[in-house]
């Protein structure tokens, strides 16, 4: 394994990304950040709190259902403590996403007042998506105005504009692209993201995301590694070697008896991510 592997990816877009967050910022009463429930820190933004500063903060933890609930509990109740709404959903399905509007109206309730107090009761209340890539901002926003305007792909990187979307009970979307962060100081967190999709996987090499994704099976979740794959005894075998034992068991082979673990490395990667190794969270 290439222990000097650095996952790092921030195409030019990101840094543009940045700037239109920071100079829509006054255009919104509010922020909702998607983040994958799978990953509820390595998938924050890290200069989004410092972009944002003190507005108000919904926090989505989507495909939750894929994530392990009692940790997902763990993670509202911790945002709470710092002062942000949280709400487990999933955008794909709609799970969840019935919550949204009464939350945007209850970290808003100061600015709604104060509006009627105005005379301006009926004003839109407006409210900025961000998100780093793939975690289902576009789902999210295509569930909320129920009509497929935001483009939808299950790889980061493909929307690219700034837009507007009504959503009805006088709310509005302000959508805005993915955008990661210049360098993981965490190399851990760079991982992570590649777990969950969020790095091009064509960037990478497979295999080497793959056995790192191994490593964490093993040490956190090794029941689920033994009731998918069907094996047994393989605490102490090298990433590498549980990789090459997977493939056997999935009849991956090559010519000369050799395993083919580059395949297997993409069935693997392709399983976690679809949720058949069962509800994880891996932060």
């Amino acid at each position: 394994m290439n222990e000097k592997m650095v996952v790092q990816w921030f195409p030019g877009h990101m840094a543009k990304t940045r700037r239109l967050i920071k100079e829509s910022l006054p255009l919104v009463d509010a922020v909702c950040e998607l983040v994958d429930a799978r990953l509820p820190v390595s998938s924050r933004n890290p200069e989004i709190d410092e972009i944002v500063g003190s507005k108000p903060r919904i926090i989505l933890l989507n495909k939750s259902d894929l994530a392990d609930d009692a940790s997902t509990a763990k993670w509202i109740k911790k945002f709470a403590d710092e002062g942000m709404k949280a709400l487990p959903v999933d955008c794909r399905s709609g799970k969840g996403l019935e919550k949204f509007q009464p939350a945007v109206k209850e970290v808003l309730k100061d600015k709604i007042q104060q509006n009627i107090d105005r005379g301006m009761g009926g004003k839109t209340l407006r409210v900025m998506v961000v998100g780093i890539p793939n975690t289902g901002k576009s789902s999210f926003i295509n569930r909320m105005a129920r009509q497929q305007k935001a483009k939808v792909a299950d790889k980061p990187g493909v929307t690219r504009g700034n837009q507007w979307f009504n959503i009805g009970q006088g709310i509005e979307l302000l959508d805005t692209p993915g955008v990661l962060w210049p360098k993981f100081e965490d190399p851990e967190v760079g991982f992570k993201l590649s777990f969950i999709g969020s790095v091009k996987d064509d960037i990478l090499d497979i295999q080497e995301i793959a056995i790192r994704l191994l490593i964490v099976l093993q040490r956190d979740y090794p029941d689920r590694l033994r009731d998918r794959y069907k094996i047994e005894d393989f605490e102490e075998l090298e990433p590498y070697e549980l990789l090459e034992l997977i493939a056997k068991k999935r009849g991956m082979l090559l010519k000369k008896g050799e395993y083919d673990t580059e395949r297997c490395a993409v069935m693997l990667l392709d399983e976690y991510r679809g949720g058949k190794l069962g509800k994880l969270t891996l932060d």
